[in-house]
């Protein structure tokens, strides 16, 4: 599975969607892509017994909206975590007997990271990882925990990126990039076959991308087999590198990129899988952070399943625009690795932008009783009183008028309108 350079073969799928990328123009076919469907097999035969088949959960919620049936691959309860386990371990497990004396050495946040130090420890290689300072911590416990030696350099990955690749010349340990090595994505690939074992009806298959390992592992797969089936790729708005690396014909850099989905934070593109998804991915689509932290929140309410942010971009890019997705469809949720603190910032948000929380400031007599009826009738509408703050003496208000700010917790938008509608009807002038 050497390197080898992209190819301009015409794109199988459908019409572009919402959202789509704009394709580049293409001629006559060059030479073959880096990776290929018997890469993929080959690398199954070697992840036999290492990672697991990981489930495919059916979502009658999204089944409902797209009008079809949806199912999540749960990568997230792949071995560490993550999907990355997958191709880490193809990659260490090809390398000589000579690079593998040498030890490995990686650079992540945290997936990457722990897909490295499991592989290595299985295969009885040395690993160093470094990471970024303020990395989530059960994320450095983890690493440490499946036998790598973490170091910390730099404040964001690229930093750790380059701390990692001196240490890799310095010692000659072999660096294991992420997403941008065809072993690596071959590896990755695993999942598009599982899937077209475990749902051989698939018209769609969502994918996360940051730097493109997986999607284009999934795309070598899927379309060997089944070029009618449509590969969506998903991106973080706020971390798009590949619609304008799509548009220029090449991988363009985003600077600094900015997004709670650190799986898929990369703000440039990798060589070999950008020449694969230019080729054989039909669509990029972006999607805001309210989506994701929305689809998060459905994850875990509605299938029970705990997902990171990045592994949640498929199931946000569904979310976004049910209609234009042809199923039935496989999202891939590719990691569940994600911080307790993070996890609580995110399902706040993910609760306001679903319309869970009602923000609302009011006025009322200023007289005894005054504030505990309002509160009564917040109780008799079943509305959740998180925070209150009584303002009496203020320039803006009258003689016989108090503020009232309140944080309430709903049951949606409708429940939202209809404490609003209340609150008018009983004669309470709401100023937001």
């Amino acid at each position: 599975m050497a390197p080898r350079s992209g190819g301009t073969a015409p794109r199988p799928g459908g019409e572009d969607g919402p959202g789509a990328a704009p394709r580049p123009a293409r001629s006559v076919p060059s030479a073959p892509l880096a990776v290929t469907l018997d890469d993929v097999r080959e690398a199954q035969k070697i992840l036999s017994g290492v990672s697991r088949t990981t489930a495919l959960e059916g979502s009658r919620y999204l089944a409902g909206l797209v009008g079809a049936p949806v199912q999540l691959k749960c990568e997230n309860l792949q071995r560490t975590g993550s999907f990355k386990l997958r191709g880490a371990y193809v990659r260490i497990a090809r390398l000589t007997p000579g690079e593998r004396a040498a030890g490995v050495v990686a650079a992540s946040a945290g997936n990457h990271a722990q897909g490295v130090a499991l592989a290595a420890s299985l295969l009885g290689v040395r690993s160093t990882v470094f990471m970024p300072e303020g990395a989530p911590l059960p994320k450095i416990a983890a690493t440490r925990d499946y036998g790598a030696e973490v170091r910390f350099e730099g404040q964001i990955v690229d930093e750790s990126m380059r701390a990692a690749r001196r240490y890799a010349e310095e010692t000659g340990a072999v660096f294991i990039h992420p997403f941008d090595h065809p072993d690596v994505i071959a590896g990755q690939g695993t999942v598009g076959l599982e899937i077209l074992e475990q749902c051989p009806e698939v018209r769609t298959v969502v994918v996360g991308i940051g730097g493109g390992g997986l999607v284009a592992g999934i795309a070598v797969a899927v379309k060997a087999l089944r070029p009618d089936v449509r590969v969506v790729g998903v991106q973080a708005a706020g971390a798009a590198a590949y619609p304008p690396s799509l548009e220029a014909g090449r991988p363009v850099s985003v600077e600094a990129p900015v997004t709670m989905a650190d799986g898929i934070k990369v703000g440039l593109p990798g060589d070999v899988p950008f020449a694969i998804i230019r080729e054989l991915v039909d669509e990029v689509r972006t999607v805001s952070e309210d989506e994701l932290s929305s689809a998060l929140l459905l994850c875990l309410e509605r299938a029970k399943l705990v997902v990171e942010p990045a592994g949640a971009s498929p199931v946000a890019a569904v979310l976004s625009a049910p209609e234009s997705f042809e199923g039935p469809v496989v999202s891939v949720l590719s990691g569940g690795n994600v911080d307790p603190l993070l996890m609580q910032r995110i399902l706040r948000h993910g609760m306001a932008a679903a319309g869970r929380y009602l923000s609302l400031r009011l006025r009322l007599t200023d007289r005894p009783g005054a504030l505990a009826k309002l509160l009564a009738e917040l109780s008799a509408m079943d509305a959740n009183v998180l925070d209150i703050s009584h303002v009496r003496i203020n320039p803006r208000l009258g003689l016989s008028e108090a503020e009232v700010e309140l944080q309430l917790e709903t049951k949606g938008p409708q429940h939202c309108a209809e404490v609003r509608e209340a609150l008018h009807g009983a004669g309470y002038t709401v100023m937001i």
